[in-house]
């Protein structure tokens, strides 16, 4: 099969074709945009990922009911960030449920075909006399040009927006995918990430789009983690209106894949990047496992892990951290013949220290993007790649006031 063109494309969130966007200030922020539209012209697939938290959001249980009812169809997604609507009880239920009403009223769409997210402090309580007049002003402005305000106004304490798109060139034709996520804390999200919207103008069908997603989400959004701590709103939906005109079945699946793949990469990188107090973006690389799950499970710990992950923020490479990660992994692991390097250096090999190399080692750690990788040693093929971030002092104080 021929690869397919991948490029990078501008519009974000309606960069594919067939869909408009707003974000407007409806007043749950003191200042800022907080509210966001996102609309396909006409009904698409839908697929969506949520949180494990047992701990759920009201949107999340409307939407995952909604999906259910729809069949996996949806138009539009509406997003407000500040307030999470989290252990708010029946009356947050009854919010969210008000919510994706006010939103189909807006559109004129059928009610079923509405998703809904939420963003921000758990236990308040969702202003939806806001959130309704908002959404009539949202509906006023959705454009394509929107999609850079919409972006916005689902940060909260991100430091910027965070959307991406690309071209896909096959032999059946050009379609294109786009996204915008938002997250800087409580990013470890086990089947989603803080939250994630995906638009796409090929034609796939709902359960061809669930399985994509959840494929590329096993190694994108979810090989990601700032602080370990999934959020109880965790969401990642994607839609697919088929505006292109290219199908997706068996033969096209893969170039499928790899655009999704591509996009949600850049957008995961970005969600680490920008998360809460972060100086540098680090790659977490383990190879050489008894098993893919074995190498996951390792990398996951050494990117959680507070003793590496201030290590690197204060420019250690502290390679016995690294080790001592790994062998409380609960996986096969040979010291013996166990390889520790930062970046290109090699500081541990089967015993062997490298004393010598640390400050080659050091200077690596001083860039903004840093690289660290632990052999097991048992020979496995197994390998997996996380990325994570450094903790600064300024995560500390950016948690200790996030309310105040």
């Amino acid at each position: 099969m021929t690869a397919p063109a991948i490029t990078a494309a501008y519009g974000g969130i309606t960069a594919a074709g067939g869909y408009r966007a707003a974000g407007v200030a409806c007043g749950l922020k003191p200042t800022g945009l907080d509210l966001a539209l996102v609309v396909s012209d006409d009904v698409a697939s839908a697929a969506g990922l949520f949180t494990t938290n047992r701990a759920v959001a009201a949107p999340v249980v409307v939407s995952r009911e909604q999906l259910a009812s729809s069949g996996g169809h949806a138009r539009v997604i509406a997003v407000n960030s500040k307030c999470a609507n989290a252990c708010t009880g029946a009356e947050g239920t009854q919010a969210a449920r008000a919510m994706a009403a006010a939103t189909a009223a807006a559109i004129g769409c059928n009610p079923e075909h509405v998703l809904i997210a939420s963003t921000g402090v758990i236990g308040m309580r969702l202003d939806t006399a806001k959130v309704v007049a908002g959404l009539n002003e949202a509906a006023r402005h959705l454009s394509r040009e929107a999609h850079l305000a919409a972006a916005q106004a689902i940060m909260t304490t991100d430091i910027s927006h965070k959307e991406a798109a690309v071209h896909v060139t096959t032999p059946a034709g050009r379609f294109s995918i786009g996204g915008m996520v938002k997250g800087a804390g409580m990013i470890e999200p086990n089947l989603a990430t803080m939250l994630g919207f995906l638009t796409t103008d090929a034609a796939v069908d709902p359960a061809t789009l669930d399985r994509a997603l959840r494929e590329v989400a096993r190694d994108t959004f979810n090989a990601i983690t700032v602080d370990g701590e999934p959020s109880t709103n965790d969401t990642v939906f994607m839609l697919a209106n088929g505006a292109s005109g290219v199908a997706i079945g068996e033969a096209t699946y893969a170039s499928f894949v790899a655009g999704l793949h591509e996009l949600c990469t850049v957008l995961a990188r970005e969600i680490v990047r920008g998360g809460e107090g972060a100086t540098k973006l680090v790659t977490v690389r383990v190879t050489g496992a008894e098993t893919e799950d074995d190498a996951r499970r390792t990398a996951r710990l050494i990117a959680n892990s507070p003793l590496v992950k201030t290590a690197l923020y204060g420019g250690d490479p502290n390679w016995g951290r690294l080790v001592a990660v790994a062998g409380r992994a609960g996986v096969a692991f040979d010291p013996d013949r166990t390889v520790v390097r930062i970046g290109r250096v090699t500081l541990y090999d089967g015993r062997t220290i490298f004393v010598e190399r640390e400050r080659e080692a050091a200077a690596h750690l001083q860039g903004h993007e840093v690289e660290v990788s632990v052999d097991l040693g048992v020979g496995g093929a197994g390998a997996a790649t996380m990325w994570t971030c450094d903790f600064s002092a300024e995560y500390v104080h950016i948690n200790a006031d996030y309310r105040t």
